[in-house]
Order: structure tokens, then sequence, then C-alpha cells
């Protein structure tokens, strides 16, 4: 379904047209759904049929191996979804029905209620029969060593952990639940054995698993008495966005709640957060952004024309600037150690990736019967996201930043998470990950100047990332060119006398709706180099430009230049040339721009101090 036509796209044309796609917005890591042969389409490729062939809707095996060696290329790792949780129903074209000379008892799945799932309409396998085993250990392998896949996402986890599958079962954290006669021992082991198997071909293998309960130690090494996974999906945060999105108005939004939602694991077994998936967008339900936006997105994104009430909260809230971003970040920067992007509406950041960013707004549904086995909604509107006079474009660019502030600052791998404020009156969400602070204000109204916001460590502090700047489709509120000096709260190594348990304080503006985070300046760095750094955001716009252009300065243009952005650079870059041959000077290359100071043409270091006072004058509008 990725494809931009009505048709299902080849595994070549996804490796020539969307990986590139992928990581040009900063993914390190593609999740590819559905590549086991399977005989009905709309399963989403779980009813498995042929477990050791390609899907040949796509293309011949040499055109996965196509994809896979382009996207390792491209610098991309590639994982398989991979169900060894069930197989289809079939007789004549799957595995159900084969005894391999076997008694029916001792056949690949059990018999009874047992060997079958009512919900889905598959059979379960008998993991501790012997056949099963080797059947099952060396499927992975043979996806491993024939196709070079990175790992897996093992799928189905929860039904394989117990023997009730998990319907119906509200698992509330107790540890009965997780241990007693309900939990399938066989089917325990056998993961043990399928992470060791992995870890023991390749051991940078990336394994994951789609498990709702919780199992303790599912994330930890075999070696350690646990099951294996490197991950765990957090399965419960995409739900949890969408009870609030349907169920809730915006004044009704707990902080405490959804910041208790998001930090809900085991600690030293890590997560990967996503906030929504196919299972909430898929037969006639919404995407977060059709949730927030709805008709209007039909006819309200044109940067022509000004953004109504309803799209200016969607795109806030879908980046975070507005609404639908600050739910993507939030869900980003707090719920995991990695970070899954679905279905054309997000992708992987362990990352991980099935299909990429804002390719289908609306919903996905599958040919079928009930729609007359239309491909209308089972396809990706790139055109959207290209058309360069529609807000498309500001939801991307803020995907793209939040992947390139994990680049840059790795937060995503720091154990470093403190939560030091959920502020219910004015809707406030602070909290710190690694050596960043993250402010998130999803007051509707409300605008905060002098908001005071703890942190760890003193200092100074300037703008990371803003979701309200101008090129992510936001108001340009918060000036990116202001230091923020920290003060001490209280007494040294007594957390009760501090300011929200943090030893130092600054003050902050935090725009209604708006996430901005703020990083620690190395002062001694910036003095040594002599160098004016630049922001994540202006860093973006730069690979932006080159992109398109692929030979630009490195000097940024104004976000409120109103002139042709090319005639700017162009001239901006000779008169730069100018004053350092004027200087006696020679120019520098920065090669790994730091952050800060949006708004605000860069210049390179050994510029005398009256010229860098009189640019940092200059308005926007200058």
């Amino acid at each position: 379904m990725s494809s931009s036509e009505p048709r299902i796209n080849s595994y070549r044309e996804f490796a020539d047209d969307v990986l590139p796609r992928i990581q040009a917005n900063n993914y390190n890591t593609v999740q590819l759904m559905a590549v086991m042969e399977h005989s009905y389409y709309a399963s989403f490729g779980y009813h498995v049929t042929n477990f050791f062939s390609v899907s040949s809707r796509s293309g011949t095996p040499e055109d996965l191996k196509y994809l896979v060696d382009k996207a390792h290329s491209l610098g991309l790792r590639v994982l398989m979804d991979v169900v060894h949780s069930h197989a289809s129903n079939n007789v004549t074209d799957g595995l159900n029905g084969f005894d391999v000379g076997q008694s029916s008892q001792e056949s690949y799945f059990h018999t009874g209620e047992r060997g079958y799932h009512k919900l889905w309409d598959s059979r379960l396998f008998n993991y501790g029969n012997w056949e099963v085993l080797r059947f099952l250990l060396s499927n992975l392998r043979w996806w491993l060593e024939e196709f070079k896949f990175d790992g897996f996402r093992f799928d189905g986890v929860t039904s394989m952990l117990y023997h009730h599958h998990g319907i119906n079962m509200p698992f509330t954290g107790d540890y009965n639940e997780y241990f007693s006669e309900a939990t399938d021992v066989d089917a325990v082991v056998y993961l043990m054995l399928a992470n060791s198997l992995i870890n023991n071909i390749l051991p940078d293998a990336t394994v994951i698993a789609e498990d709702v309960s919780g199992m303790p130690g599912l994330g930890r090494p075999v070696s350690e008495g646990g099951i294996g996974f490197d991950y765990r999906l957090a399965m419960a945060i995409p739900d949890k966005w969408i009870d609030y999105l349907k169920n809730k108005t915006d004044e009704e939004w707990s902080m405490m709640d959804l910041s208790c939602s998001l930090t809900n694991r085991r600690y030293t077994e890590k997560c990967i957060s996503y906030a929504e998936s196919h299972d909430q967008s898929i037969v006639g339900d919404k995407t977060i952004a059709f949730f927030l936006m709805d008709k209007e997105m039909y006819s309200g994104m044109s940067c022509l024309i000004d953004a109504s009430p309803t799209i200016d909260r969607g795109i806030a809230l879908h980046k975070v600037g507005d609404s639908s971003n600050m739910i993507h970040f939030i869900t980003m920067a707090l719920g995991g150690e990695g970070y899954l992007n679905f279905m054309g509406n997000e992708v992987t950041r362990y990352i991980f990736c099935l299909f990429v960013q804002f390719g289908h707004p609306e919903w996905i549904d599958f040919p079928r019967e009930g729609n007359g086995w239309s491909y209308e909604k089972c396809r990706r509107q790139w055109t959207l996201m290209d058309t360069d006079h529609l807000r498309y474009k500001f939801m991307n660019a803020f995907d793209r930043a939040m992947n390139a502030l994990d680049d840059k600052f790795s937060f995503l791998s720091s154990t470093k998470q403190i939560v030091s404020c959920t502020d219910e009156e004015n809707k406030v969400i602070v909290f710190e990950r690694g050596d960043l602070v993250f402010v998130f204000n999803f007051h509707p109204e409300n605008t905060y100047d002098g908001y005071k916001v703890g942190c760890d460590l003193p200092g100074k502090y300037r703008v990371a990332l803003d979701s309200d700047a101008w090129e992510f489709g936001g108001h340009g509120r918060v000036g990116h060119d202001v230091d923020h000096f920290t003060s001490p709260e209280g007494i040294p190594g007594v957390p009760e006398t501090n300011f929200n348990n943090r030893p130092n304080s600054f003050k902050v503006l935090s725009p209604a709706r708006t996430c901005v985070v703020y990083y620690k300046v190395d002062e001694s760095v910036e003095e040594t180099n002599g160098i004016n750094v630049i922001s994540v955001s202006e860093k973006l716009e730069m690979d932006a430009s080159e992109q398109k252009n692929a030979e630009e300065s490195a000097i940024l243009v104004d976000h409120g230049d109103k002139e042709n952005p090319q005639e700017t650079n162009d001239r901006d870059t000779a008169s730069f040339d100018e004053e350092l041959q004027k200087d006696g000077a020679k120019q520098e290359s920065i090669e790994e721009p730091a952050a800060s100071v949006l708004d605000k043409k860069i210049v390179g270091s050994k510029l005398d101090e009256p010229e860098v006072e009189e640019m940092e004058d200059r308005t926007p509008d200058d």
C-alpha cells in the first residue's frame, strides 16, 4: 500500500520511491509487514499460508533482496514482521492439515479449542512439539541468512504467552497474572530459544515483541532468565490517545494521566512507543490527524488561506505546535527508548518505519467485499506532502526535526528521564530526558510568559527545537536568540527544598499548544570555537535546501524574508565571503552545527564583535 496509485506496490518500487523518503526524515530502521505469503490481502499478512515464501503480490524473492540491499545502502536497518503466533486456517494452501507422519495429537497445531483462535479464525501452534520448534526456528534462520534482515518484530506475543491469549484479560500488573497455570510455558521456552538463535546468528540483531500484557522479563536477556527481546511495543499508548481524542475535550485532558501512561514501563526493559497504528485507523476508523481536523483536511490545508481554528489546533497537536504533532512528539520523547511511525502517519526510530509520514491522512481500508474491492484508501498520497502550498509539509518537517533532535542529543538512549511537573491547572508537562528539558503546553488558549521550569544542571540554556517555529507551520512566538540562565533552588542535595525536586530552574515563554525543547550550552566550547551555533530546526532547513539544490551554502535565510530564498542565499554567501576577505580571515566550515538561534543568519567564526552585534540586532523582516 505504499504506492500513490490505487494498486499493490512492488518491492522494487518501494525501494526506489519510498526508502529515500524514510532516510530523508532521519529514520534509521524500516519494519516491513506482510512479507510472508498469505492468501487474504486484507489480513495485513497475519494469516500466513507459506512461512518460507515471499509474498508474490509485490514481486519475487530477488525483488525483496533488492529492497533490503537498497535499504542497507541508505544506512537503514530492515526488520521483518514475523508471525509465529498463529497460522492460516486454510487447508488447501496453508500449513493446516499437514500431519508430517504424526498423529493428530502431535501435529503442528493443538487439537480442539486450544488449537483455534476464535477471534482470529486461525490455528495455534503446539510449541511443545519438537517438529514445530524445528520448523519455526529454521524459519527465522532462513529469513536472516537468505534475505539479510536485521531482526524481527514478533506478532501476537501476548496470545502466545497465555492460554487465554489475552482475550478479555485486563492486565493490572499483579504478578499472579503473569506467572500461573494460565502461562503457556511451552511458548515461553520457544521464544527464549528463538531469541537465543537469532542472537547467535546475528549478534547485533534487533528483536521486538508485540505484547500488551507487560510480562516481566520479556525484555531481558535469556542469560538472566528473561525471554530475550530487545524491545517491547508500548501498545497501551495509542489506545490512550484514541480514548482522549474520542471522549475528552481539551480542557479535560489530565497531565498526570498522560504522563503516567507514557512512562508506564519496567525499569531496564526497553519499549518502542508509538502514537497510532493500523489497529487504530483501519476500516473506517480515523488517524489522529483526521480525528483532529476531520473534513477540514479536504479544504483547509492550503497555505494560501488563513488556517481555521480546527486546522490550527490539528497541526499543533499532531506535531506539538498545535496538537497532533504534540501527540507524536511527547510519545517519542517520553514513551520509550525507541519511536515507531506506522503506516504513513509514523515510522520507526529506534526509529522504525512502516511506510512513512503523512502518506494517508484519513484511514486505511483494504480492498474487500464491503467497499467493492476498492484500493482508494489503500495507498499513500505522497503529493499532499510534496505540494508546497499545502500544510502537510509542516507536519512532515516537524517529523524530520524530531528525529534530527535525537540524532544530535541521543536522548532516546538516555536512562535519565525525570518528570518534574504535571501542572493540571495550566495544562503543562515538564520533563528532562538526557540533558534536554522539554516543556509541553497543552492548554488550548493560555500562553505563559516567565513560566518557571526545573532542571538538573546549572548554566545557560537555549532552544533546541520549537514546535511553534515558522517552518513547522507555527506562529514564531518563541525567541531562539534568548539565553536562559538558571537560578539555584533550595539547599543542594535536599530535594524537598528544591523547585519541583530540581536543584535549578529557569524561566521560559510557553505559548498555547506548543512544545519547546531546551539544551544546556557548553560555554567552554562556545568560547573556544567563537562560533555562532544553530538550532536543530535551522539545520533541518539547511538539509532541506541541500536536498533540493544539492550544493547550497551553509548560510541560512531568515524565515521572515519575503525575497526569493535562492537569491538571498546567493547574495548572503557572496557578502559573507567579502567580509572574510576584508578581515584577512579564512572561511571555516561548520561540520556539526550545535543548537540555537532561529530567525538569525548563521555566520562563521572570527567575525569582529561589532559586526556580530549588528547582525543580532536585525529583525526577521530586515
